[in-house]
């Protein structure tokens, strides 16, 4: 359990740090993402695009 919530974490920190290349391919924009405005500025927590790219990277390795 340890384990997926501490790859849950890098993979949320990973997709945040990459959201605005990412906003170009339609990710980040997807129902469950979310975006906050704090003192200006645009935070995005993209939690569906990050179950979607964790399943994604599973089936990957899986097949390899």
């Amino acid at each position: 359990m340890l384990k997926w919530l501490i790859t849950l974490v890098i993979a949320l920190v990973v997709l945040t740090a990459m959201s605005p290349w990412l906003s170009r391919y339609g990710l980040g924009r997807l129902p469950g993402d979310v975006v906050v405005r704090f003192r200006g500025r645009d935070r995005y927590l993209p939690f569906t695009s990050t179950i979607l790219m964790s399943l994604a990277l599973a089936l990957i390795t899986r097949f390899l």
